[in-house]
């Protein structure tokens, strides 16, 4: 799946007098927003991906960063809900980490608002590695390489806030994008299908989706109520709200985005939908009633054929997925 760059734009980053190279795939924004305080330099990508894949970073070993979210899957895996370590089951599904570089709140309900701080937090989560900073820290100096290469990029011993800063970097390398889609708003006609152009006119006009997936990574970095949590006339998970406490965020969660969206089911917050095929008849239904349903939920009354054609189009949007420098 990690293919071959094939055309891109270049981004260049600031390092120490030199310049960097971040590669940007086609149909991505050329703009990467980059903390002043941790420019991107191939050595912390580096120390990044080692961390990323490094089990020791869980209480009992078995899992790392890497385990739930895989390469192979987009960076995400196939369960509905996250396991963490002793097989302690999470409430939630585990996001891609596609172009999360672009992102400005992290998890479904939007908790954290920079990467730095997010790619911590399930070391700390004890349904997932279950460890504590001072903890992590004490291992990673107990081996002499973590010594030396945390020193040769930070100029100082191993310290909790770097461990973010490496794991940030390397998570705001791993991008998809020159998907089929891509090359078609760039002037290829025959990138996309006669089928999957019908698709798209659904997309942004009868099915009603541009609202919610919009811009460069199909998502508009919101929270909305489809009524996935609302089940039996309850709410099974407040969302939105349990960070806000307004009302009006009851059951809502952050719009994901949607390209790979083909390659990483099941769906939702919950992993509660097993198809793409399925979400799309969810969505054809108006989603589930509750009182705090998104306004902009309603039936489509998509016939059978604009149901394949949307459907169609979403797997235009898979594309190269490139991670590292």
């Amino acid at each position: 799946m990690l293919a071959p760059l094939l055309l891109a734009a270049m981004l260049m980053l600031p390092q120490a007098g030199a310049a960097e190279k971040l590669v940007i795939l086609r149909g991505l924004d050329a703009y990467m927003p980059i903390p002043e305080d941790n420019p991107l330099t191939p050595e912390k990508v580096a120390l990044g991906r080692e961390l990323f894949f490094d089990k020791q970073l869980s209480r009992d070993r078995s899992i790392s960063c890497g385990t739930c979210h895989d390469p192979k899957r987009v960076f995400t895996d196939d369960k509905p809900v996250a396991v963490g370590v002793f097989k302690r089951k999470g409430n939630r599904r585990t996001p891609t980490l596609v172009n999360r570089g672009y992102g400005k709140t992290f998890f479904w309900d939007g908790r954290i608002t920079g990467l730095e701080k997010q790619v911590v937090q399930p070391i700390l989560a004890e349904k997932e590695m279950d460890l504590t900073l001072e903890e992590v820290i004490l291992r990673l100096k107990q081996e002499p390489r973590y010594r030396r290469w945390f020193q040769q990029v930070f100029h100082r011993e191993i310290h909790s806030e770097d461990l973010g800063r490496a794991l940030a970097s390397y998570v705001r390398t791993i991008l998809s994008g020159d998907s089929p889609y891509d090359r078609y708003v760039e002037g290829r006609r025959k990138a996309l299908s006669k089928e999957a152009r019908q698709g798209l006119r659904l997309f942004r006009g009868k099915a009603g989706c541009v609202p919610c997936h919009a811009g460069l990574n199909f998502t508009d970095e919101d929270f909305h109520n489809t009524g996935v949590a609302w089940r039996g006339g309850q709410l099974l998970d407040p969302g939105r709200y349990k960070v806000t406490e307004r009302e009006k965020d009851l059951g809502a969660f952050k719009t994901p985005l949607l390209r790979e969206v083909a390659r990483r089911a099941p769906y939702m917050h919950d992993g509660s939908i097993e198809t793409l095929e399925k979400v799309i008849e969810f969505y054809n239904d108006g989603g589930i009633r509750n009182p705090y349903l998104d306004r902009e939920m309603r039936p489509l009354k998509l016939t059978e054929d604009e149901q394949q054609a949307l459907l169609v189009f979403l797997h235009s949007l898979n594309g190269v997925i490139r991670e590292g420098m």
